[in-house]
C-alpha cells in the first residue's frame, strides 16, 4: 500500500458528494451510520478509552497488523478502492467547495453518459463481489465463503451497512430499477466469459475471484449475486424504493431535471467514493477491535 492506515483514515473527508450522498441514505438506516474520521478519533469512538497510553498501544498494534502481509487487510481495502476507483472521470476535489449549496447537474450531465445495463450489471456485481471477498479476507476465512458472508449481512451494522445501502440505491435501484437483482442474474446467466474479460475491473481484480477461469469466476459472481438476492430485495421492499423515491431524497444537495433521472446515477458513479470511504471506515474498525482484544 502507498499511505500507512493511519494516514488514510486521517485523510478520510468530513464533507463533500460522498458524504453528502450517505447522509442522505440515512432514511433506510437511521442514525447507522456517522462520518468518523481520524485514526486517533475512530479508536476512541471504536473502544472508548480516554487513556492516551493505550489509545497508542492500540493505534500500534492496529498499524501492525495491516502493514503484515499474511493478513488479509490490504488486500480487502485494496478491493474497496478499486472497484470504486476505475468509474472516476470527474473530479469529486472540483465538486466539493460546493457542498453547502445545491449543486446544479446541468452542466456536468453533458459530459457523462450513462452505462448500459450488461456494463451496469457487472460493476454491481463486482461491487458484490469485492465485499464478499474483502469480509473473507478481514476474518481470515476461504474467499469462497458465500454462506458465512450471507450470515454476517444480516448483521451488518455502521460503516458497512450504510455502504451495502448505498450499492442497492446509487449501483442497483437508480441505474436498473429496483428488480435490478433479478435484471442482473438475467443478464449474467446471458453473458459470456469472454465480454466479462473485456472489464477493466475485472481483469484487475479477477486473482482474488475464486474460480479457475474466467468462466468458473463468471459462475462464482453468479453464485454471489443470487445469495444477496434475499437481502436486497428485502432493502428495497422494506423502504419501497425506486429511482423516484431515492433520487427525492437527493434532491436536498443535487438539483437536475426529472427527464435526466438516468444521468443523475451515472454521475454519482464517476462522482462520488462511498465504497473507499465506507470500506476504510470499516477496515480501521475491524483492526482497532482485533487490536484491543490481542492487548
Amino acid at each position: 500500500m502507498s499511505k500507512p492506515i493511519f494516514e488514510l483514515v486521517d485523510q478520510l473527508p468530513t464533507s463533500g458528494l460522498t458524504i453528502s450522498l450517505l447522509n442522505a441514505l440515512d432514511f433506510i438506516a437511521p442514525g447507522e451510520w456517522q462520518n468518523t474520521v481520524g485514526f486517533v478519533n475512530t479508536i476512541k469512538t471504536v473502544t472508548g478509552e480516554t487513556d492516551e497510553s493505550l489509545i497508542q498501544q492500540i493505534g500500534d498494534r492496529a498499524v501492525y497488523l495491516f502493514n503484515d502481509r499474511s493478513q488479509g487487510y490490504q488486500t480487502a481495502l485494496w478491493l474497496y478502492q478499486t472497484v470504486d476507483g476505475t468509474d472516476k472521470a470527474l473530479g469529486a476535489a472540483a465538486l466539493a467547495n460546493k457542498v453547502g449549496e445545491s449543486i446544479p447537474l446541468f452542466g456536468f450531465l453533458n459530459s457523462i453518459t450513462p452505462k448500459p445495463d450488461k456494463a451496469q450489471t457487472i460493476d454491481l456485481t463486482l461491487k458484490i463481489v469485492a465485499e464478499l471477498i474483502a469480509f473473507c479476507q478481514i476474518n481470515g476465512i476461504p474467499g469462497d465463503s458465500i454462506g458465512d458472508f450471507v450470515g454476517a449481512l444480516g448483521e451488518y451494522g455502521g460503516e458497512s451497512l450504510i455502504r451495502m445501502v448505498a450499492l442497492v440505491c446509487v449501483d442497483g435501484v437508480l441505474p436498473l430499477g429496483p428488480d435490478f437483482i433479478t435484471k442482473s442474474l438475467s443478464l449474467l446467466s446471458q453473458m459470456n466469459p469472454q465480454e466479462l474479460d473485456q472489464n477493466p475491473t475485472f481483469r484487475t481484480i479477477k486473482d482474488t475471484i475464486p474460480g479457475s477461469s474466467t468462466g468458473g469466476k463468471l459462475d462464482f459472481l453468479g453464485q454471489s449475486v443470487d445469495s444477496v438476492k434475499g437481502w436486497m430485495n428485502g432493502i428495497v421492499a422494506a423502504n419501497a424504493l425506486t429511482a423516484q423515491n431515492v433520487l427525492g431524497h437527493l434532491k436536498g444537495f443535487l438539483d437536475f431535471a426529472d427527464d435526466k433521472l438516468d444521468y443523475v446515477a451515472a454521475f454519482l458513479d464517476v462522482s462520488t467514493n462511498y465504497y473507499e470511504h465506507t470500506g476504510t471506515q470499516t477496515l480501521a474498525r475491524r483492526l482497532i477491535e482485533r487490536a484491543v482484544a490481542e492487548i
